[in-house]
């Protein structure tokens, strides 16, 4: 690569980024459903022609903005596991770990989390391509699972008999799409266990538990705790 071309991909990332800080930027103020690139052009002075050879469209625009969000989110979570197996910690407080990095994320990026799992964009449908980020913060989960199945620290979920055929099913297809070593049974709890853990998330970034629990920490501490029973971790 020529010291040219060099510059010019430097320049281009550059004004990709500060497109994609005003569109977060108005995000927080307006919401996803009224992003606009003109809005977007406006504010950085320029004209809406020129924000068309970075993003052809608003919807090209949402979706580098989710694929960033899912990023951000994936790789709190792979940091707070990577360093809780570096500590030598049990799979319990690796398992913890992952779940407050999740929350901890979700908190100091509220607008992007409500992009993620808020109210879907009217008239925006998310490409195969937001897939694999948006599975890397699930993937954190299961790889703790995984690895406590391996050495048999993973016991059977008390309600892992319950679970339905059609359910077990779909979940022995997902841990093969993911390629992670768990009996279906197991997936479908670390699943529902994974829904529950961002609705927690949600629950209390959208003001859901005011006036009704004030010791957030301890709370989230305790429920995430029951998430890792409920999958079968041993304590």
């Amino acid at each position: 690569m020529s010291r040219m071309q060099g510059a010019r991909q430097r320049a281009r990332g550059e004004i990709t980024e500060a497109i994609k800080e005003e569109a977060r930027r108005q995000l927080a103020e307006q919401g996803a459903s009224r992003l606009s690139l003109r809005a977007v052009a406006r504010e950085l002075g320029v004209a809406s022609s020129a924000l068309y050879r970075y993003f052809p469209s608003r919807d090209d625009l949402l979706t580098a903005l989710i694929t960033d969000a899912y990023d951000a989110l994936g790789g709190a979570a792979e940091e707070a596991l990577a360093d809780a197996e570096s500590a030598g910690d049990s799979h319990l407080v690796r398992w913890l770990a992952v779940c407050r990095a999740v929350r901890g994320w979700s908190l100091a990026h509220p607008h992007e989390y409500a992009l993620l799992y808020g109210s879907p964009v009217p008239g925006y449908a998310a490409p195969s391509t937001t897939i694999r980020p948006a599975a890397r913060a699930a993937l954190a989960m299961l790889t703790v699972l995984s690895d406590a199945y391996a050495v048999g620290a993973l016991r059977a979920p008390a309600r892992a008999a319950a679970a339905p055929e059609a359910v077990l099913g779909d979940t022995e297809r997902l841990v093969a799409q993911l390629e992670v070593p768990l009996p279906p049974a197991v997936a479908a709890e670390a699943v529902a266990a994974w829904a529950q853990l961002f609705g927690l998330v949600g629950f209390e970034l959208f003001g859901q538990f005011a006036n009704v629990i004030d010791a957030r920490d301890a709370f989230f501490d305790h429920a995430a705790e029951r998430l890792a029973d409920q999958v079968g971790l041993r304590r």
